[in-house]
């Protein structure tokens, strides 16, 4: 008889360790930034990644405003939304977007890649998005992360 234990270790909400990472956008492209920390928010990076629990770490993005977009999206890409009255709709470019709320346009991208239900809401409530170089999480002693 074999008494060694190989069974699979699924993570819960209590052995779950939660880092914080800080990555500087200035210069990145936008949807490779955002696959990169779509991955880090849902924790995939980790060895402990189960897909029905939170085990992704926090993120900081500085710099949200100095983005690229590849090719001519900056004045083509729409970013489209509805009031809710007839006749509602209504669109910005990503350069109107990126000169009215540049956090916006690194925020929409990476909630597009999470899961579309409350898992993926509260993995978006870990990511924080600054225009800024500077950010007021310091006692969290975050890590640089070059992407």
């Amino acid at each position: 008889m074999n008494t060694l234990s190989y069974k699979t270790k699924s993570a819960t909400n209590e052995t779950v360790k939660r880092e914080w990472h800080v990555i500087d956008a200035e210069g990145l492209v936008l949807g490779r930034l955002a696959t990169k920390v779509a991955s880090i928010l849902r924790g995939k990076h980790k060895p402990s990644y189960t897909p029905h629990i939170d085990t992704g770490d926090y993120v900081i993005i500085l710099n949200s405003d100095k983005v690229v977009l590849s090719g001519t999206k900056m004045d083509d890409k729409q970013y489209i939304h509805h009031t809710g009255f007839p006749g509602g709709q209504r669109s910005l470019s990503a350069k109107a977007l990126n000169a009215k709320k540049p956090e916006a346009l690194v925020e929409i991208a990476i909630k597009g890649m999470l899961p579309k239900n409350k898992l993926g809401s509260a993995m978006f409530t870990k990511l924080f998005v600054y225009q800024e170089a500077e950010h007021p999480h310091a006692a969290q002693k975050p890590q640089t992360l070059t992407l």
